[in-house]
C-alpha cells in the first residue's frame, strides 16, 4: 500500500475518532472511510503507521511533550523564553503548573489518542486471515496501548485505561480512573498478552514489509514490561523481562524530511524554545565526573549551548528505550534486593561501557565508592540521570529513589504528579479525580 494512502487512511480514522466529542462528522470523500480502514488488512496497517506517527513526529505527539513535561520538571532543560508562559510554568512546577498548561495538555491528548487508536487495531485484527499478519497488527496495537498507559502513569496519579466509543461518548459515557498502580498492572498484563500473540505467530513479512520492523516487537514489549514492573515494584518480572532483551537489537523512530525528529524541530533547532543544562541538571554528589564521555555526547560538552544526543538533526534516530536501560534494572533490582557485589557488576556494565549500539559510552573507571545499598543505589540513580538522559523517565526515577520532591529543601524536580488538563476536566468532570497538591 503506498505512503499516501497509508497516511491518508490513518487522517480518516483519526478525524472520525476525534468526532467523538462532536455531535456530528464531516466526511471527506477522497478519504477512506472508518469501515474501509478497519475492514482490510492494508486499512489495518495504515492505521499501525498512523499510530508510530501519532506518537512519535510533531510538537503536539506524545514523545515530544514526554521529553519536555519530564525534562523541565526535573531541571534536565530549561526555559530560553522566558515569555513562553506555557514551558515557564512547567519549569516553575508545584503551584505555577495547573490544567491551562498546553504542553501537559498535549502529553495527555496524544497518549489517549493512541491508546483509543491502538485499541481500534486490536478490536478489529480479526478480519485479518493471514496468522502472521494478524499477529503482528494486533500484537502493535497492545504493544501502543500499554506504551501509552504506562506513560501516562509516569505523570499522573490516576489514568483513565478504557476506551469509549464514539457512539457511547456521544451518548454520555466517560471513561473512569485507575490508580496508577492498578493502571501499570493493566500495562504489563496488555504487554504479556503480545508477547504470547508474536509467540504463538511471529509478525509475517507482509506486515514487516508495510508497517516496518524499526521497532522489534519481541524485544520492545519485554522492555516495556521491565520498565514498567520496575516501576510497579514487581522486582522478579522486572529482572526475567530485563534479561529477556537483546543488548544489541535496537527499536526506534525513525525520521525524514517529512517526519522530523520532534525535540531537535521543535525544541532545539532555534534559542528560543529550551535547552539542557549544564551537568544534566545535576550537583554535589550526582554531578557527572569530568571525563564522562556522555557528557559530550549529550550535551556536547562542559560549555553546551544546547543538548544534542538523539536531538542534533531533523534525520537523528530516537529510540523507544536504551539497552542500558535494561543493564541499570537489573543493577537497581539487585542492590534493592541487597546483592550489592552483583549489583555492582551491572552498574560497571554501564560505568566503563567504551562501545554501545547507539554510542551511549560512559567509558569510566570501575565503580570505587562504598559497597552499601544506599550509596550503590545513589549511584544507580545518578547512573540513570546520565544514561538515560532525557528519555522521560526522570520523575519517575525521582520519586521511586526518594530523591528530594517539591515540598524539600534543594528540590530535585518540581511535581510529584500533574493536574489534570482543563481538556479532560471539561469532558469528563464527574469521573476526573481531584489535582494533587503538588
Amino acid at each position: 500500500m503506498k505512503l499516501k494512502h497509508i497516511i491518508c487512511s490513518f487522517l480518516a480514522l483519526a478525524a472520525l475518532l476525534h468526532s467523538s466529542s462532536c455531535t456530528k462528522e464531516y466526511v471527506n470523500p477522497n478519504a477512506a472511510t472508518k469501515t474501509e480502514v478497519l475492514s482490510s488488512p492494508d486499512g489495518l496497517m495504515g492505521l499501525a503507521v498512523g499510530i508510530r506517527r501519532e506518537w512519535s513526529v510533531g510538537a503536539t505527539s506524545a514523545l515530544f511533550n514526554v521529553v519536555i513535561c519530564n525534562g523541565l520538571a526535573t531541571k534536565e532543560l530549561t526555559v530560553l523564553n522566558t515569555g513562553n508562559n506555557t514551558l515557564a510554568s512547567l519549569e516553575a512546577g508545584k503551584g505555577s503548573l495547573n490544567g491551562a498548561n498546553s504542553t501537559m495538555a498535549n502529553l495527555w491528548t496524544s497518549a489517549n489518542l493512541v491508546k483509543a487508536y491502538a485499541q481500534q487495531l486490536i478490536d478489529n485484527s480479526s478480519v485479518i486471515g493471514d496468522p502472521g499478519t494478524k499477529a503482528g497488527v494486533e500484537a502493535y496495537g497492545l504493544f501502543f496501548k500499554a506504551l501509552a498507559i504506562g506513560t501516562l502513569s509516569q505523570f499522573w496519579e490516576q489514568v483513565p485505561t478504557e476506551v469509549i466509543s464514539s457512539n457511547d461518548y456521544i451518548d454520555g459515557q466517560r471513561p473512569g480512573f485507575k490508580p496508577r498502580a492498578a493502571a501499570l498492572d493493566e500495562a504489563i498484563a496488555i504487554l504479556k498478552q503480545a508477547d504470547a500473540t508474536i509467540k504463538a505467530n511471529a509478525p509475517s513479512a507482509t506486515f514487516n514489509a508495510k508497517v516496518g520492523t524499526d521497532i522489534s516487537l519481541p524485544n520492545a514489549i519485554q522492555a516495556m514490561i521491565a520498565r514498567f514492573s520496575l516501576m510497579n515494584g514487581k522486582l522478579d518480572d522486572a529482572l526475567a523481562a530485563a534479561n529477556a532483551v537483546s543488548p544489541t537489537v535496537l527499536s526506534v523512530f525513525k525520521y525524514d524530511a517529512v517526519n522530523q525528529n520532534p525535540v531537535y524541530r521543535s525544541g532545539f533547532v532555534s534559542n528560543n524554545v529550551v535547552a539542557g543544562v549544564a551537568n544534566f541538571g545535576l550537583t554535589g554528589a550526582l554531578a557527572p565526573e569530568a571525563a564522562d564521555a556522555r557528557i559530550p555526547f549529550y550535551l556536547g560538552g562542559a560549555t553546551l549551548s544546547k543538548a544534542t544526543g538523539f536531538f542534533k538533526s531533523d534525520l537523528d534516530v530516537i529510540p523507544v528505550y536504551l539497552p542500558s536501560e535494561m543493564t541499570l534494572i537489573k543493577a537497581e533490582i539487585l542492590a534493592r534486593q541487597n546483592k550489592i557485589a552483583e549489583a555492582i557488576v551491572e552498574l560497571n556494565k554501564i560505568r566503563t561501557k567504551a562501545t554501545d549500539p547507539l554510542s551511549v559510552t560512559a567509558k569510566l573507571a570501575a565503580y570505587s565508592g562504598s559497597e552499601t545499598q544506599a550509596a550503590v543505589l545513589e549511584e544507580i540513580y545518578k547512573q540513570r540521570s546520565i544514561e538515560l538522559y532525557l528519555s522521560g523517565l526522570k520523575l519517575e526515577d525521582s520519586r521511586r529513589f526518594g530523591r528530594p520532591g517539591p515540598t524539600d529543601p534543594n528540590f530535585e524536580r518540581n511535581r510529584n504528579f500533574f493536574p489534570y488538563p482543563n481538556v479532560e476536566r471539561d469532558n469528563n468532570q464527574a469521573n476526573t479525580p481531584a489535582d494533587p497538591a503538588v
